[in-house]
């Protein structure tokens, strides 16, 4: 019996313990949940990397056409003018070539200029043409930057109607050739290939692309070497010569646009007609588009479309109501879209057009210079929500402080520019005289892109 009784006191002390120890676990359990786990995090990795700067190269157009002076051959090109260029090259070693002109009689003026870096500083080079024409086919005003050439752009103006004879330009300042799809929105969709050679430039007629189309879009997209695509317009009305134009192709499809200084000048006072066209296309999908237009020195604009695109079907508006002078044009889309606005100029009997694009968002220091021929402008507009410290070094020196949202027009001389921004802003020059109109915005070049963040 006393064996029997030490085995259940035993056994009952084992069961005691027992509880004992798993109790304490539950409770060790419980807090070890209740408490704060240790964690083991790891930032990913990244390095901000400043791109080394690489030679600058830009293209310059040359001679402007004439098409069709010769009734036995319509599809001759002739050489009407070579333009006026001045060339910024601020100090840096720069060496030009002279591009092929094939198919352009007495063409001449095509050139790609080169500037080497310099103790790995990017070298800030501009270049402008421009030209003046009074003849019986051919009378206006049209001035261009020369600029980089790139692999994929948009040409939005232009017209394949009768009275128009626009011509699109192809140069490629590369050492090998350029595979170059054209592809066209319009009533009716079209696609055309064409080579364009090394250290070339080549002329097509729009017609012989876009058709009898009178407000195509074209899509440029270039392989094997980037091209800088331009088109050359000119229009006759009835027997009048009535405005020539040279417009740049422009960057990719977006959402929010922004065009800068768009000049309005109304047929007589009280006229509804302001002279503002603007051709829009959505390439991709149907997108509703809100157009707002506001005073280019930052007055407030009551005025307000919305546009319905149908994808892939370009579409004009005409900007009616407003009163003589220069507009911003704002345009926010449902979906991405291309847009360009067609400006008129007229002075005792005789008028001049020039399409306007929409001017990027760009930050640091970009190059330009104005050319001679008309008086121009430097449009300004904020796209920050503080105020942006401008500075214009150069021929004219200025410091503005641009309010958020805010706009600002500034008078320029014939000469080099360096505009400088501690924030983003959009910027365009306008050109503006007796029936004679030009106008461009200002990119940022590739050299001087700022520094990017790299994650594996």
């Amino acid at each position: 019996m006393k064996q029997r009784t030490i085995r259940l006191a035993a056994t009952g002390a084992r069961l005691a313990t027992g509880a004992a120890v798993a109790t304490a676990c539950v409770l060790g359990v419980g807090a070890a949940v209740a408490a704060p786990w240790p964690s083991v995090q790891s930032e990913p990795a990244t390095a901000t990397v400043t791109p080394v700067p690489g030679d600058a190269t830009i293209v310059c157009n040359g001679a402007f056409r004439a098409l069709g002076r010769d009734s036995s051959q319509a599809d001759l090109l002739v050489s009407a003018a070579a333009p006026d260029l001045r060339v910024d090259d601020r100090d840096h070693e720069t060496s030009t070539t002279d591009l092929a002109m094939p198919g352009v009689l007495g063409g001449e003026g095509a050139k790609s200029i080169t500037a080497a870096v310099a103790d790995r500083t990017a070298p800030l080079i501009s270049a402008a043409e421009s030209v003046s024409l009074d003849e019986e086919d051919l009378r206006g005003y049209a001035a261009a930057p020369c600029r980089e050439a790139g692999m994929r752009s948009w040409l939005v103006g232009g017209d394949g109607s009768t009275g128009s004879s626009d011509v699109i330009l192809l140069s490629n300042p590369a050492d090998v050739a350029s595979t170059v799809e054209l592809n066209v929105y319009g009533a009716q969709r079209r696609t055309t290939t064409k080579i364009v050679p090394p250290k070339t430039q080549i002329t097509l007629t729009l017609a012989s692309v876009a058709g009898a189309e009178s407000r195509p879009v074209i899509e440029v997209v270039a392989a094997g070497a980037p091209v800088r695509a331009a088109l050359q317009s000119a229009h006759v009305r009835t027997l009048d010569a009535v405005g020539i134009d040279v417009q740049d192709g422009v960057g990719g499809a977006q959402r929010s646009l922004r065009l800068l200084g768009a000049h309005s000048q109304p047929i007589s006072d009280g006229d509804d007609s302001t002279g503002i066209l603007l051709r829009l296309l959505a390439p991709d999908e149907d997108a509703t588009a809100t157009v707002r237009v506001r005073g280019a020195d930052g007055t407030a604009g009551s005025d307000e479309y919305v546009v319905e695109l149908t994808a892939a079907t370009p579409t004009e508006v005409s900007l009616t109501g407003m009163g003589a002078g220069a507009h911003d044009i704002e345009i926010d889309a449902t979906a991405p879209v291309v847009a360009g606005a067609r400006q008129t100029a007229r002075a005792e009997g005789r008028e001049d057009f020039a399409w306007m694009l929409p001017a990027p968002q760009m930050t640091g220091t970009v190059p330009f210079t104005v050319p001679r021929g008309a008086s121009a402008t430097l449009y300004l507009s904020s796209a920050e929500e503080s105020t942006t410290t401008v500075t214009l070094a150069g021929i004219d020196e200025r410091i503005v402080e641009l309010p958020a949202g805010g706009a600002e027009q500034i008078p320029l001389q014939p000469g080099e520019h360096v505009l400088s921004s501690d924030g983003a802003v959009h910027a365009a020059v306008g050109l503006l005289g007796d029936a004679a109109i030009a106008g461009w915005p200002l990119w940022a070049p590739p050299a001087t892109q700022q520094p990017i963040v790299v994650r594996p």
